[in-house]
């Protein structure tokens, strides 16, 4: 694998990305990537939601106007030894948490492994697939008083588990006998499982989920609104046990199942909200000509349709319609550029400032580094940034706002000055 280097390529303008495309990404991509499936509920929905929580008033940092030269920065190497690392997710304090696909999360504190894992799941979790195993991780925003995170894995039999655990006494150590199952979601095929897990500025947890594999989505399941598959759902996990369903959902009267807050996506690997603004990106897997990213402002009111499978990108797919279908703000063609996206972060890194409001992303197969960001004229730009050679499976933050990426190979990467 080549060094993780800050490298200047090629820019891209978002309207300037030719055809190609991925399947899906983490673990490994469709070429071993991660992907979702199809959903049934281990409990039903309990009504009584609490109170969605007021956005916050406070004004966002300012977006920088143009990309930083990527040659003054690299990626640098954190530390090494992990098992298909997937996801990186932090509680609040100094620690890194990161996800082993085969089904146990580590714990990174100041730059050094820590021996013990935080949770060992390997005992329920399959990772026999490419793109099964241990996939998202999100730490409850009140975890320092109730110690509880959520998993998204899958089990034994292919299902997908979005599970709550709880911290033990010990806080490097969580209890898996905790368990509290939220969803188990049916998986038709093994690949397109989708699998993180991310907590809204409005204290909701979101679950992505994918169109139940194979390919082509052959059940029709991005569009269905009577399955989970090929959706982000929305859940309120504070009112009730398992979880309600917050009363703004857009189906929480009726029209289709009452959890979904998106839909019409093939297999977001991974979603990420601003944390200066609450807006939401969800990068989605294409079947193979087109990888996407999808950009949900704050305050969206949700039932927003991405287009899978009418549509592949901002390309026909299976249909020709596009009322009523939101494309995504930049794609870029999967046989020229990679194999499979993997959705990153937003910086708002105090220690680099120059970086603000630049959402990162990457490909799975060659390692290629995006940078996405609104110009003053409000338009989107992309370009490319760095070529890791890696195989890129998630981003991450810390708690100061510092971002990370995993290598599939088993390295985490921090984003920082070159020396």
């Amino acid at each position: 694998m080549r060094p993780f280097l800050g490298l200047a390529c090629l820019t891209l303008l978002l309207a300037a990305c030719a055809p190609g495309t991925p399947t899906a990404p983490p673990p490994p991509p469709e070429v071993t990537p991660v992907e979702p499936a199809e959903p049934t509920l281990a409990a039903t929905a309990v009504p009584q939601p609490t109170e969605t929580p007021p956005p916050p008033t406070a004004t966002p940092p300012a977006s920088v106007p143009v990309f930083p030269d990527p040659a003054t920065y690299r990626w640098g190497r954190v530390v090494t030894g992990l098992r298909k690392p997937v996801d990186i997710a932090t509680a609040g304090d100094e620690r890194l948490f990161i996800v082993e696909q085969p089904g146990v999360i580590r714990i990174v504190r100041d730059d050094q492994l820590v021996d013990q894992p935080f949770l060992d799941l390997r005992d329920r979790v399959n990772d026999d697939a490419n793109e099964q195993g241990l996939l998202g991780l999100a730490f409850h925003p009140r975890y320092a008083e109730n110690g509880y995170f959520y998993v998204n894995y899958t089990g034994r039999g292919g299902d997908t588990f979005v599970s709550r655990f709880r911290v033990s006494d010990d806080p490097d150590r969580a209890d898996p006998d905790s368990e509290m199952v939220l969803l188990q979601i049916p998986q038709p095929f093994a690949n397109h499982n989708g699998g993180d897990l991310a907590f809204g500025p409005d204290g909701r947890l979101y679950v992505a989920t994918g169109d139940g594999g194979s390919a082509g989505d052959p059940f029709g399941n991005g569009q269905n609104l009577d399955t989970l598959l090929g959706k982000i759902l929305r859940l309120d996990v504070d009112a009730a046990e398992p979880y309600a369903i917050p009363p703004d959902n857009p189906f929480a009267g009726g029209g289709g199942r009452p959890e979904i807050w998106d839909y019409g996506l093939r297999n977001p690997w991974r979603i990420a909200f601003d944390r200066a603004t609450g807006d939401l990106y969800i990068a989605d897997v294409g079947q193979n000509r087109w990888e996407e990213v999808n950009f949900e402002p704050a305050g969206s009111p949700g039932g927003v349709n991405y287009g899978w499978n009418i549509r592949e990108g901002k390309h026909p797919f299976a249909g020709e319609a596009t009322e009523g279908l939101t494309d995504p703000v930049a794609e870029y063609a999967t046989r020229e550029f990679g194999c499979s996206i993997t959705g990153g972060v937003v910086v708002r890194s105090p220690s680099l400032p120059e970086w603000s409001g630049i959402y990162l992303y990457g490909d799975y197969c060659s390692g290629l580094i995006w940078g996405l960001l609104r110009d003053p004229q409000g338009q989107w730009q992309s370009a490319i940034l760095f070529d890791t050679g890696g195989n890129i499976t998630t981003f991450g933050e810390d708690t100061a706002g510092e971002v990370y990426l995993a290598d599939h190979n088993g390295g985490i990467y921090r984003l920082e000055r070159t020396p």
